[in-house]
């Protein structure tokens, strides 16, 4: 089945949506649980960061405008296109004062 036009764009946001709420309702709470008790050292949010970009990848690549080849998207363009805090941020909100 092949789409085009605007039936493709619409498929397309479709995919990401679901893609977001598959991320959001079943990895982060598996990947969070616990979290208010553990100390993290800077090499653990490195771990966190890194994980999350390429968990975050599901968004695939983009078209290059200039080149029109296709290309990974950068972390900057990933956290644009999540648009909610990182890992860290989350753990360090949820921390155990």
């Amino acid at each position: 089945m092949l789409l085009f036009g605007a039936e493709s764009f619409v498929f397309q946001v479709a995919i990401q949506n679901l893609k977001i709420k598959i991320y959001r309702s079943i990895i982060l709470p598996v990947i969070l649980y616990g979290c208010e008790t553990w100390s993290l050292t800077l090499r653990e949010e490195r771990k966190l960061r890194v994980y999350e970009n390429m968990v975050l990848r599901i968004f695939g690549p983009r078209r290059d405008e200039v080149t029109g080849e296709w290309r990974r998207l950068h972390n900057e363009e990933l956290n644009d296109l999540y648009s909610s805090p990182s890992i860290v941020r989350v753990i360090k909100s949820r921390r155990m004062r």
